[in-house]
């Protein structure tokens, strides 16, 4: 390695986001250290990988996998054109993550495609810096387990966003969240990966609403998200956004990849409503998605 290439090497190694490239056939042949920052994932454990295997395999806002539809990487292969893409990588610890993709060719002395690059930026970093100053900073208002706020968090939180809603006529809705089958979970694997389950989920729900909005642990696998300002067809869209996110996300347990679903109640605010009776009303409806099956949402009519 001459000089010029330490050069790029030690710059690649340095910069926040993550690099990684691809041979012709889809392979990465190189991971730098940013992209083992932002997925878990070691240059090690990647290297020699193919992009659709299920670590790389990247999804978009709907939980579809882009290998299936439109994949930029293959695109630019085909025809050398940069692209640019928002999608959710798998982290190492189980929950998707939220990154803008930037897809570019690398060109052979002969001006052939001979792979590409593909860098990432990872958009939960910034979810995480504009988060309201207000936003639950003491141990009192955070689980301890999940790092999201807890049950009084959330019902402070709804006081707030109820009274807002009186005064000035704004809009808001909750999505009532539970694990499927969670206690199986627990009997088959352990409270341990039980954890390990709550924590995947409440990373998903954290890093996949909008900055403007609450997500806490109301108890057991149980979740709510408060989200502000927001209409019917936006709150159903969240719902099955979060319901397709936790179903694409895994934990491997010893060599096996084990998936969970998690089932939805979804409500609007209404001006009589009080934090009890709104709060009840999306666990009716999460208790109707339960009944007719689980790993659906029910949206209040």
């Amino acid at each position: 390695m001459n000089g010029s290439e330490r050069l790029y090497q030690a710059i690649l190694e340095n910069i926040s986001d993550g690099v990684y490239f691809c041979d012709r056939d889809k392979r990465v042949t190189y991971w730098n250290r940013g992209a083992e920052r932002i997925t878990g994932y070691s240059a090690e454990q990647l290297r020699g990988s193919s992009c659709s295997d299920g670590i790389l395999m990247h999804v978009d806002d709907r939980g579809a996998a882009l290998c299936n539809k439109g994949c930029p990487l293959s695109g630019t292969l085909a025809d050398g054109l940069p692209r640019e893409t928002q999608a959710y990588l798998h982290h190492r610890s189980g929950h998707r993550i939220p990154v803008l993709l930037r897809t570019s060719a690398i060109i052979g002395p002969g001006g052939e495609v001979e792979g590409v690059v593909e860098t990432f930026t990872d958009n939960s970093d910034l979810v995480a810096a504009l988060r309201r100053v207000d936003e639950l900073s003491t141990q009192t208002e955070t689980d301890p387990l999940t790092g999201i706020g807890n049950r009084r968090s959330m019902e402070v939180k709804l006081d707030a966003s109820l009274n807002e809603c009186c005064r000035l006529g704004g809009t808001a809705g909750v999505l009532f969240v539970d694990i499927d089958h969670f206690k199986k979970v627990n009997d088959t694997y352990g409270h341990e990966v039980g954890d390990r389950v709550l924590k995947m989920v409440a990373e998903t729900l954290k890093h996949n609403i909008r900055v403007s909005d609450d997500v806490a642990r109301w108890g057991g696998e149980e979740f709510l998200a408060l989200l502000h300002r927001i209409g019917k067809k936006s709150l159903a869209a969240s719902a099955e956004k979060l319901r397709m996110l936790v179903a694409s996300s895994f934990l491997e347990i010893d060599g096996v990849r084990l998936h969970v679903t998690i089932s939805l109640g979804a409500t609007l605010v209404k001006p009589e409503d009080t934090a009890q009776t709104l709060v009840a009303r999306a666990d009716e409806l999460l208790y109707k998605s339960k009944s007719e099956g689980r790993n659906r949402y029910t949206l209040a009519a």
